[in-house]
């Protein structure tokens, strides 16, 4: 029996921006094509961007692509239909992991919880991508008060443990006392 059936394919990409206690924005390092399939293959870690003109080039804005997990598509197919009921994804979470992102993921591998940079509720709404309101919008902004190099960050469904959605890693983020790690997270239904 040939079953047809229409699937949902999620897009995601984070945008960070780092403002030093001035509000003045700092550079940060963007990946290449050529550093992210490095990293996602283990051959690099998330502090390899050293030759800039080899892995990416430094920028007022990162923005990254990231992964969906099992659980999280799990957790999109809950909330469309009520099965089960999960709670909405709507907390941000960064850390220092250094592993690749796979789509068994279940949480960060090193949640930051100090700093200024424990999980938080993000302010959520619908933004629009290709059609109204097809876009689901997370921003949060960190007032750091501690030094942290993030390299990962995700997005859960609770304030501790929960579901992961979706998770990332890149090149760290260097973060000191003072400083605001603004991420806007764009998870797309197309």
């Amino acid at each position: 029996m040939n079953q047809l059936f229409a699937q949902i394919g999620l897009y995601e990409n984070v945008e960070y921006v780092l403002r030093g206690k001035d509000g003045k924005i700092k550079q940060l390092f963007q990946e290449n094509f050529l550093f992210r399939f490095l990293l996602k293959k283990g051959i690099v870690s998330p502090h390899a961007w050293k030759i800039p003109f080899l892995f990416g080039y430094w920028s007022d804005t990162k923005v990254v692509r990231n992964l969906v997990t099992t659980v999280g598509k799990a957790l999109v197919a809950g909330r469309i239909n009520a099965s089960g009921t999960p709670d909405p994804a709507t907390y941000i979470a960064v850390g220092t992991g250094t592993d690749a992102a796979a789509a068994g993921d279940t949480a960060l591998q090193t949640e930051i919880a100090d700093s200024g940079l424990s999980r938080a509720a993000a302010t959520v709404s619908l933004v629009t991508t290709s059609t109204a309101n097809d876009t689901a919008q997370m921003l949060k902004s960190f007032s750091v008060t501690g030094t942290k190099a993030v390299t990962e960050s995700g997005v859960l469904n609770a304030s501790s443990t929960g579901t992961l959605l979706c998770r990332q890693v890149f090149s760290a983020i260097n973060v000191v006392n003072g400083d605001t790690l603004q991420m806007t997270w764009k998870v797309a239904v197309a």
